[in-house]
């Protein structure tokens, strides 16, 4: 009996020292780990510390690996599929934290229960502070990289030639002045309708001259009435001015085609014709043929005017209609067209051009890391 008590005292003495060293407990608790879960525990041990480590599950159920490590990542020891770990011993080689990691590969929750001791080197680490706090850290890296930078600029002059107006001329050009007979509606030979082809002069373009037409304007009139109230009109307008240009010799019509001019002199007596503006051939034979047909502009009286700035080119049709169930009719038709003559010269200029110089330089942004690491509590 004696023998057995001296067998255990010394059992006892084996557990509580070593090499005359007190065996100081860091934790001892129990902790449930839920389905496919990990724990962590951080402790910091001293230079010389001998770790004693010790697992059980509770529930002798086996949990997936138990590994302690060496902060950061030098791993010291690790276990798979384990149910119970007995008084593992680690030998602390420097100062520093150590993680206790447990991983739970299973649906099902694990009780574990843990203990964790450490044996000092000497007595001056009795008191060490196992206890780990976080320190917030950073950590600066530098990207380096190369990049081309403007150091200066190089001006060169060139000599270019470009086209310029130069002038702006405005002339009057009357393309049709004629009389038409328009017969009345109980004359047994001809009818009493007709047709007036009007041909719009092409427009020129040439390398330093641009020649077209602006706008046109019209003046149709019946009998004697008509020629003296349009000959009372050319005595009131000559010299049409539009804008900053004038139109030298320029009629009532052109007046009227350039909106200087706004009315002119009617006759207040006479016989009267109606007239359409037909734009092309197939709708004056529909007139003709007395058929619904397209129009552009209309009216009627012994006398009347107009003008057109959309269509300046190409061919149209006059319809010309007489009424009266006895007498024909003489009627005036007359059109101007506004030509714009535009005249370029070839100018001489410099044109500065200014190229940016390059060099390849290199440069080092800072990378600032923020980060947290844990420390002892020494």
């Amino acid at each position: 009996m004696k023998k057995n008590l001296s067998i255990l005292f010394g059992l006892f003495l084996t557990a509580t020292t070593a090499f005359g060293q007190q065996v100081i407990d860091v934790t001892d608790q129990t902790i449930r780990l839920g389905g496919n879960k990990e724990e962590e525990l951080f402790y910091g041990f001293a230079e010389g510390d001998k770790i004693i480590f010790s697992f059980e599950e509770a529930n002798n159920k086996e949990l997936k690996e138990v590994e302690i490590v060496e902060y950061p990542n030098n791993s010291r020891f690790s276990d798979y599929k384990t149910k119970k770990i007995e008084n593992k011993t680690i030998t602390v080689n420097k100062t520093g934290v150590y993680i206790f990691r447990f991983k739970n590969s299973a649906i099902s929750g694990r009780v574990c229960k843990i203990k964790i001791q450490r044996i000092p080197a000497n007595e001056s680490f009795n008191n060490f502070n196992t206890t780990v706090t976080w320190e917030t850290r950073q950590e600066t890296t530098y990207n380096n990289y190369t990049k081309d930078v403007i150091v200066g600029y190089d001006t060169t002059y060139i000599q270019k030639t470009k086209k310029e107006l130069v002038k702006t001329e405005l002339s009057e050009d009357m393309i049709m002045d004629k009389n038409e007979r328009v017969h009345s509606i109980n004359n047994l030979d001809y009818k009493n309708y007709k047709t007036v082809q009007v041909t719009l002069p092409q427009n020129e373009i040439s390398t330093y001259k641009t020649k077209k037409i602006i706008s046109w304007a019209y003046w149709i009139g019946v009998g004697k009435e008509s020629s003296e109230a349009w000959a009372k009109n050319v005595k009131t307008v000559s010299n049409v001015a539009s804008g900053a240009l004038t139109i030298m010799g320029g009629g009532p019509l052109a007046g009227i085609a350039v909106g200087a001019v706004t009315n002119l002199a009617m006759p207040t007596t006479g016989e009267d014709v109606a007239y359409w503006f037909i734009p092309d051939y197939q709708n004056a034979q529909l007139f003709l043929a007395n058929q619904t047909f397209n129009q552009f502009d209309k009216g009627k009286g012994v006398a009347a005017f107009g003008k057109n700035s959309n269509r300046t080119q190409g061919v149209f049709y006059i319809g010309l209609l007489n009424d009266n169930q006895f007498q024909g009719i003489d009627a005036n038709v007359k059109i101007s067209v506004i030509w714009e003559t535009n005249y370029y010269e070839d100018k001489q200029y410099t044109e500065m051009k200014v190229t940016p110089r390059y060099e390849k330089k290199q440069f080092s942004d800072p990378i600032i890391k923020t980060f947290k690491v844990p420390v002892t509590g020494q």
